[in-house]
């Protein structure tokens, strides 16, 4: 859930520069950069597109319907002379057109709820298309962190293999002074050997991260930009100071998931609306004009022909549903329990939010407790190594002693690295779900 809901639009937009060809890339610009790219977003925007079109079509069916039509036709043979009405035997030609309209006067206000409905569907695609960029968001965002968590962890082995390249040197030194044994130096080596594959190892998790990044903006070439150096400070704040229950019934009142399916379910109740509206009866109101001109040696003008001949028709048409083999009656059934379905889903996601609230604020007390616990660690064995250190250069410490005292400072560095990204994820985390804008001071 904290790569689902991990919101950062928390960093100032930072231009995108270009040097020595390496793009360098803040937080922001590669959010923005995946919102721009990402097909399942292009994807989402079409289904927007769709359902304005839906309401365009709604709308057009309050408008009338206007079509025109015209023919022309030969006859040969005994046929109606349209100009004596006299049957004949003969070759005549004759055109006609005419023009209808129609409009729907009444049709149990299925206009009306269509309209609505096409009016809701916006609104569910606009809140689908807002919480699928924020999952994009924070995809990218836990891809960018954990490109920084990496770099952190490779300066730490870097820094540390300089160390030991310098703790290899005094050694040799000390040996040549007579004060350690030769043996002195081959745990030293050992030990130098062990920092050379956590550094490869540390790089190609840093690669590794780069490459994810990288896929999910859709950039091709890797070793093409780098991201910019966005250093976090441990932030502090008072939201463990509410209650679980009141940060979930403040996410209620604005997580686009939520809203959304709140719009579903105003969308099922319009459906069973439009279902039930084919039961009533309907009135639809018509008007067509026609003419016609015949082509012969004695007949008339056109004007004439056409003047003569034209006529209009106008009227109202009524239908009464009586019976349609149960299919209306059926459709009313099947709306009402996709209504029953939409709200038993609605309900379900608000107790998997309130679950994972639940979830996160557990989640960050035992969090802040654990970087408390770890930078103390960390201060403890970091005295303890540097004490060491002393000790072993005065010649009154093995090598493997100092050595373990080492390994276990690196690894309280590694372990406080990891607990701090891991307390600033699950702060921000919770800070989201009460509505908090999501930001980290820099160190």
């Amino acid at each position: 859930m904290i790569k689902k809901y991990f919101l950062f639009t928390i960093f100032p937009i930072a231009s995108v520069f270009s040097q020595s060809d390496i793009t360098i890339l803040s937080l922001q610009d590669c959010v923005n950069m995946a919102i721009e790219k990402n097909i399942s977003i292009k994807q989402s925007e079409l289904s927007l597109m769709d359902s304005e079109i839906n309401k365009s079509s709604a709308i057009g069916n309050f408008l009338p319907s206007i079509n025109a039509q015209a023919q022309h036709q030969w006859n040969i043979g005994l046929s109606t002379n349209f100009t004596t009405n006299l049957l004949e035997t003969n070759t005549t030609q004759f055109s006609s057109m005419g023009a209808g309209m129609g409009l729907d006067v009444y049709n149990g206000l299925s206009n009306v709820y269509q309209l609505h409905r096409a009016n809701l569907q916006i609104l569910a695609s606009k809140y689908q298309l807002d919480n699928m960029k924020d999952d994009i968001k924070l995809m990218v965002a836990n891809a960018y962190l954990q490109i920084m968590f990496n770099g952190e962890i490779l300066k730490v082995q870097e820094s540390q293999l300089e160390l030991t390249k310098v703790d290899l040197l005094r050694t040799q030194d000390l040996i040549d002074a007579g004060i350690f044994s030769p043996k002195q130096i081959f745990e030293i080596e050992a030990n130098l050997a062990s920092q050379e594959q956590a550094v490869i190892q540390a790089e190609n998790n840093f690669r590794n991260a780069k490459l994810n990044l990288a896929q999910l903006l859709l950039i091709d070439d890797f070793e093409s930009f780098e991201i910019a150096n966005e250093d976090f400070d441990v932030p502090f704040s008072e939201i463990l100071e509410n209650s679980p229950k009141e940060i979930y019934n403040k996410s209620l009142t604005f997580r686009n998931d939520i809203k959304f399916g709140e719009t579903n379910i105003s969308i099922a109740e319009k459906d069973i609306q439009l279902s039930k509206a084919q039961l009533q009866p309907s009135i639809s109101s018509f008007y067509s004009f026609n003419s016609r001109i015949a082509y012969e040696d004695n007949s008339s003008g056109f004007n004439d022909q056409f003047n003569r001949n034209k006529g209009q028709t106008f009227g109202l048409q009524l239908n009464v549903p009586i019976f349609n083999r149960m299919q209306t009656r059926n459709n009313i059934k099947k709306s009402e329990i996709n209504l029953e379905r939409t709200k038993y889903q609605f309900e379900q996601d608000k107790l998997n939010l309130e679950n994972t609230i639940n979830q996160s604020y557990n989640d960050l007390k035992g969090s802040i407790k654990f970087y408390e616990a770890s930078s103390k660690t960390l201060i403890s064995l970091k005295n303890a190594f540097e004490d060491t250190t002393d000790r072993y250069q005065l010649g009154v410490l093995s090598s493997f002693d100092f050595i373990q005292a080492k390994q276990r400072y690196e690894s309280a560095v590694s372990e406080n690295i990891r607990a701090k990204f891991d307390y600033i994820f699950k702060l921000k985390v919770l800070e989201f779900y009460f509505g908090i804008p999501l930001t980290i001071p820099a160190d």
